[in-house]
């Protein structure tokens, strides 16, 4: 399996390279616009959480992408609000970015990988 190199697709015209950071970022803008997803998180709790709490927000932080022959595999580390059913929450993540990916880059996205890290409480 590759890992952190483009995703290349070619046309009539010329070849066109897609980076992991620019996946990793529509991936980051699509999970963020689900009701119930507080942020993006690292592997660690702790940075994630830090981050949370002084609102700096780095949109493919808690992204890693993955690229197996021109098919994209992502795990996103997330934080859940409160209250809300972490199924669900973790099921329209996972098809909003697939749908992001698929729709705004026309790559073909094998798996979304959704890893809650943590759950956020109020404010």
């Amino acid at each position: 399996m590759e890992r952190n190199l483009s995703v290349k697709s070619q046309k009539s015209l010329g070849t066109i390279d897609v980076a992991p950071d620019a996946i990793a970022m529509v991936a980051g803008i699509a999970a963020l616009e689900c009701f119930g997803l507080v942020g993006m998180s690292s592997r660690s709790l702790q940075d994630g959480i830090a981050e949370i709490l002084l609102g700096k927000e780095n949109l493919t932080k808690g992204i890693e992408v993955r690229i197996d022959n021109n098919r994209v595999i992502l795990d996103l580390y997330v934080i859940i609000e409160y209250g809300t059913r972490i199924n669900e929450v973790a099921h329209n993540v996972i098809e909003n970015v697939k749908y992001a990916i698929e729709s705004q880059l026309g790559l073909s996205v094998t798996k979304v990988n959704v890893n809650v890290m943590g759950v956020r409480t109020g404010n």
